[in-house]
């Protein structure tokens, strides 16, 4: 089949931005040996030799000690694990996370093609690298993290099952928020759109899923939700920079003392609120992603612990942002891709001690995404006529 010159270039470009992407990773790329999925395997093979799942901890030398952290129905879907070798496991994880990136990317970009006329397989190859290169990315390749497993699963929600009104939608926001809390936010976000019943069908899979763990295994659901929850010391320093939360900006300021949990709670609550309001009035305007988008930067900046591998909602932002076209919001994506590709790990070592913030340079650099999640929250745009306004439901006004 002869191929027409234009659409020759079109796939050099998208063959030559991945071959960049590749070699930026080669090179610069911080090599974590797959640090986090190591504790998970050592901890399931641990449970699965039948000593308690959340009291497995491992020394380290910057947390203390590191835990098996994820919800006990989590535990339960990466339980097979334990029973293979490790380099299975580390494959495994490798081809998911870029296969994950790749889908993602499809289904971001799938709706601007439709649009605006460019092949579907252009926008998403010319994606794909630049979401592949970014340290959200990069931290979840090469730590062995499952966060892209819980970016699918919300956009199943988003991108396929809510706007078709499948009777499941909701459920891969309820199977995210059971496998890892943080994406509970997006029922919020259901309920500030109005979407009662995609809210119910999300927080119903997570109760189901969780009671279906606890009955497999009841003593470690027990230990999970009484106890091991609420040990924040399980999850990490929030003073460390890898922690990019309000939270963590906090501690940084007054380390190695603990700020007051009161202005944590105050920031928390007033983004959130003008956060969600944002959100739904994205929703209204006919603009589903770039209110997904404002959810996922609204539950990076609240949740207490938020490492660079959970803000992959820069991606879609940077599609929000590209789209819509405008000299600020072109701006506003450069300014995003900058921060993403430096990161706020991979070229700085910041040391493993408690140590205040001295500098506004030390503020900038160490809370990096911080800063330009709440930028975004501010700033990303809603884009006009993206979607016809949905009809209401009953029980609606």
């Amino acid at each position: 089949m002869k191929i027409n010159p234009g659409t020759a270039r079109r796939i050099a470009v998208v063959i030559a931005l991945t071959a960049a992407s590749v070699a930026f990773i080669w090179v610069y790329a911080a090599r974590r040996d797959f640090f986090d999925l190591r504790i998970y395997v050592s901890a399931l093979r641990w449970w699965a030799d039948g000593h308690p799942l959340y009291d497995y901890a491992q020394p380290d030398r910057v947390q203390g000690e590191l835990y098996f952290t994820y919800p006990p129905f989590a535990a339960l879907l990466l339980r097979p694990f334990a029973a293979v070798p490790l380099g299975f496991t580390i494959g495994f994880f490798c081809v998911f996370t870029v296969a994950a990136v790749a889908v993602a990317a499809w289904w971001l970009t799938a709706p601007i093609a439709d649009r605006r006329g460019p092949p579907r397989w252009l926008l998403a190859g010319l994606l794909f690298p630049v979401a592949l290169a970014v340290e959200p990315s990069r931290e979840t390749y090469f730590f062995g993290q499952i966060n892209m497993l819980l970016v699918l699963l919300i956009l199943a929600d988003f991108c396929h099952a809510v706007p078709r009104r499948w009777f499941w939608a909701g459920a891969g926001v309820g199977l995210a928020t059971a496998i890892k809390l943080f994406p509970g936010i997006f029922i919020l976000y259901f309920l500030v759109t109005r979407r009662w019943r995609e809210a119910a069908v999300s927080a119903g899979t997570a109760v189901v899923a969780t009671l279906l763990a606890a009955a497999v295994a009841p003593r470690d659901s027990w230990q999970f939700w009484t106890s091991s929850l609420f040990s924040t010391e399980r999850v990490g320093r929030p003073d460390y920079t890898g922690n990019q939360s309000l939270q963590g900006l906090l501690a940084r300021l007054v380390a190695p003392s603990e700020p007051a949990k009161i202005w944590w709670l105050l920031l928390a609550l007033a983004v959130t609120g003008f956060g969600m309001w944002r959100a739904a009035r994205a929703f209204r305007a006919g603009d589903d992603l770039s209110g997904l988008t404002l959810t996922g930067l609204v539950g990076a900046l609240v949740s207490p612990i938020t490492w660079p591998h959970h803000v992959f909602w820069f991606v879609p932002a940077l599609v929000v942002l590209v789209d819509s076209g405008r000299r600020r919001d072109l701006a506003l994506a450069g300014g995003t891709l900058a921060v993403a590709l430096y990161g706020v790990n991979t070229f700085i070592d910041w040391g493993i001690a408690p140590d205040p913030t001295r500098t506004i340079g030390d503020f900038l650099l160490r809370n990096l995404y911080v800063l330009a999640a709440l930028a975004l929250v501010a700033l990303l745009p809603a884009r006009a006529r993206i979607r016809p306004p949905e009809p209401p439901r009953t029980g609606q006004t």
